[in-house]
């Protein structure tokens, strides 16, 4: 069984989609040991709780930098023996010793269709309003590998959402968290089954 830790920073509305998914056997070989947050009132760590697991708060305040916050965090996870780190609205950027530490086990989704739409500042409404600017009439989710850059890493799933003439930012936000919410889920089971292989920088699904 693969141990999962989730990080968190708000509502943790994907947090709550691999909670249902463990509960109702979709997940089978994984289960979330702990879910982190570094905001005190971050719903997900309500979510967490109300479902039995294991929360812990991490103050930014109390510690001296970057480095020394995800030094902290690094040994927690290894304390608990994490097989997965899966971020799920994050609004950290992780350092590069804590990345290479735990390359290839750290999972984030995206709300558009990565390489497009991602990068320093693209992240929730910002997302949806670069999309519908743009023009196209594609976009989704991907749930992706972290790796040093922003929104880079190795794809392992993406979702297709088409962009109507009437959507709004906020629309688009609510028809694309539903394919979000199946496929975080999808990503973490063939992870946790051993089924993901990364070769270069593509990920085979094995």
């Amino acid at each position: 069984m693969k141990r999962i830790a989730v990080l968190v920073s708000g509502g943790g509305t994907n947090l709550q989609a691999l909670i249902d998914a463990i509960k109702n056997n979709y997940i089978t070989e994984g289960y979330i040991e702990i879910v982190f947050s570094n905001k005190k009132d971050a719903y997900g760590l309500e979510r967490a709780i109300k479902s039995g697991i294991k929360t812990m708060f991490l103050d930014p305040k109390e510690f001296k930098s970057r480095e020394e916050y995800d030094e902290y965090l690094s040994g927690k996870m290894n304390s608990f023996n994490i097989d997965l780190i899966c971020l799920a609205g994050y609004m950290r950027i992780l350092t590069e010793k804590f990345l290479d530490k735990f390359k290839g086990k750290i999972m984030n989704i995206h709300p558009a269709l990565l390489p497009s739409f991602g990068g320093p500042g693209m992240y929730g409404l910002n997302v949806h309003k670069a999309v519908i600017e743009s023009g196209v009439k594609i976009t989704g989710c991907t749930v992706h590998f972290v790796n040093k850059g922003v929104d880079t890493g190795p794809i392992i799933i993406q979702k297709c959402v088409a962009v109507d003439d009437n959507d709004t930012p906020e629309t688009l936000q609510k028809k694309i968290l539903e394919y979000e919410h199946k496929a975080y889920p999808e990503a973490v089971k063939l992870f946790t089954e051993n089924r993901l292989k990364i070769v270069d920088k593509r990920v085979r699904i094995i």
